[in-house]
């Protein structure tokens, strides 16, 4: 059978199922697209020029962005239910064929996502967890694909949870009836920073005010011009404080109705966006509640495509599960040539890259096809050597955003326990572990962890070689590893885009499957040619690695 799916909404995606294998997601930001924004036009002929024939079924997501008004799609179930007696199946047809549109809720999307890519079999019951924006709710998932809404905690935690960060923020519009998407996980990189774990008498009083109301008001920040956090700047830290201290509460308020009222022992799988945060994921698996916690690379709205998809293979055929990889984007476009002049181009080994990285050259890399979901994985990322504080500086000015923003290590899975105390394969770099050593300071956050992506041949065989040949020359498996990304867009996907980032915001070069371009204007290259390498086995060892 084949399904083609969208997600009109945020996070857009277009994604494709042919006999219970994920053919392609191909998500709207991607391609240095504004990040978080809908499908549009050329999306949908993108993705339509991969498919061999006509779909069995086309699926609209349940939720449309202008769903409240009269001029949204006809064709859509809505935001919430789990019931299959929601489902919505019309007869129609397309280029010519009769096709099946099928329609379930935004709510159904995330649970069957989550439950189709997990590793549970069909036919043994798991917990799920649904928080993002609006809703944050448990469920339990039976062996008959039966969905039992178990209870609403909190409406709106991700809501609530960015609220605070716009508070501070000075730069953000205090008119303004939302949060803005990017805040949830600058605020998570800001809540490591709290050394404190006791909250005053007034930020009592704040919590109160952001988390016992129903819904998030639309006057939030008028009634909290006198807040001492108000405009204060995100740099306080004070401010980072209470962002550690508010993010516990959240967690904490469902943490204590999960022991109360779910079974110990099941599985549980987290979706929805606050499912990429890797502080709470770390916490749900150190609660002791559950078997295992799974939580896929498409937690927000880039997955809720695949989850319609899922739902409708489910109704279809009575299987909800399906075979995939998180590398089922977009093959690479290399749309124009680049300019020779400005570049020493020729191919490279991982042993060649390897000896770049280990002397201080800051590269993109681009494998494949890229990764669904908005972690780099090893396709689109930028890479460097891991043992110096100012690479995670320089990295930031590169990406042009923050730095109290961490960098994240790839690392070899075989070293992931020795390095992080990791026993078991994390490839999705949704989880936190801390550090064992100071010898990887660009990698390792404020407070000791880091957001890990283990790695071996068969998660991503070209980042696994380069790995080996990293650790050979240096003696560590273990690279950073961040996106390959104008700010504020979706990861780059042509060589035009790559071009352009690289001469604009400072990178060394780019290695495009296998080929190796290296900015000859840049001084670290220059640095390079003179020969010598900034890290080697015996330095390290010696510590002399800042």
């Amino acid at each position: 059978m084949n399904i083609v799916s969208y997600n009109p909404g945020h996070d857009g995606a277009v994604a494709h199922l042919r006999d219970g294998h994920l053919v392609f997601s191909v998500e709207a930001e991607k391609d240095s697209n504004y990040r978080y924004t809908p499908i549009a036009s050329p999306d949908l002929l993108d993705a339509f020029g991969w498919l061999e024939e006509v779909p069995d079924v086309v699926c609209t997501g349940g939720w449309w962005p202008r769903e409240a008004q009269p001029t949204g799609s006809r064709f859509h179930v809505g935001y919430r239910g789990v019931s299959r007696d929601g489902i919505k199946v019309e007869a129609g047809r397309l280029i010519g064929k009769s096709v099946s549109f099928f329609s379930s809720s935004h709510e159904r999307s995330h649970l069957l996502c989550g439950f189709g890519l997990s590793p549970y079999p069909q036919g043994s019951s798991c917990y799920a967890l649904v928080w993002e924006g609006a809703i944050g709710a448990f469920y339990e998932i039976g062996p008959d694909m039966n969905i039992t809404w178990i209870a609403d905690v909190m409406n709106e935690p991700g809501n609530r949870y960015a609220a605070i960060y716009g508070l501070a923020d000075p730069t953000f519009p205090k008119d303004a009836p939302f949060s803005r998407f990017t805040d949830a996980g600058k605020l998570m990189a800001l809540a490591s920073f709290s050394r404190r774990g006791t909250p005053t008498t007034e930020e009592e009083e704040l919590m109160k005010f952001l988390l016992s109301s129903r819904h998030v008001r639309l006057d939030l920040y008028d009634q909290l011009e006198s807040c001492a956090y108000f405009n204060v700047g995100t740099d306080d830290p004070e401010f980072r404080n209470f962002a550690g201290i508010y993010s516990d509460r959240i967690f904490d308020t469902f943490h204590r109705f999960a022991q109360k009222n779910l079974r110990k022992g099941l599985p549980l799988i987290v979706v929805g966006g606050c499912g990429l945060n890797c502080d709470w994921n770390t916490r749900w698996r150190e609660t002791g509640i559950f078997s295992e916690v799974f939580v896929p690379p498409v937690p927000n709205d880039s997955g809720s495509a695949i989850g319609t998809a899922i739902d409708a293979q489910l109704h279809f055929t009575g299987d909800a599960k399906i075979e995939w990889s998180v590398y089922s984007g977009l093959s690479f476009r290399t749309d124009a040539p680049v300019n020779r002049d400005r570049y020493d181009i020729s191919d490279a080994t991982c042993e060649d890259v390897a000896r770049m990285l280990s002397s201080g050259l800051i590269l993109g890399w681009v494998n494949g096809r890229y990764e669904i979901g908005p972690r780099a994985l090893g396709n689109r990322s930028i890479l460097a050597a891991p043992f110096d504080e100012g690479m995670r500086v320089r990295l930031n000015e590169i990406k042009q955003r923050e730095q109290f923003r961490p960098i994240a290590p790839a690392c070899l899975e075989a070293d992931a326990e020795h390095w992080f105390g990791c026993d078991h394969e994390s490839p999705y770099m949704l989880f936190t572990y801390a550090a064992n050593t100071d010898v990887l300071a660009a990698v390792t956050h404020v407070n000791g962890t880091a957001r890990l992506q283990t790695v071996n041949p068969n998660t991503n065989s070209f980042l696994y070689e380069l790995l080996a040949a990293f650790k050979a020359r240096t003696g560590y498996g273990v690279l950073c590893n961040t996106s390959l990304n104008f700010n504020g867009k979706g990861f780059i996907n042509n060589l035009t885009d790559l071009d352009t980032y690289t001469v604009d915001h400072g990178l060394d070069g780019f290695v495009v499957e296998g080929r190796a371009y290296l900015h000859r204007e840049s001084p670290y290259y220059k640095a390079y040619r003179r020969g010598g390498t900034r890290w080697d086995r015996q330095d390290i060892d010696a510590g002399n690695h800042s």
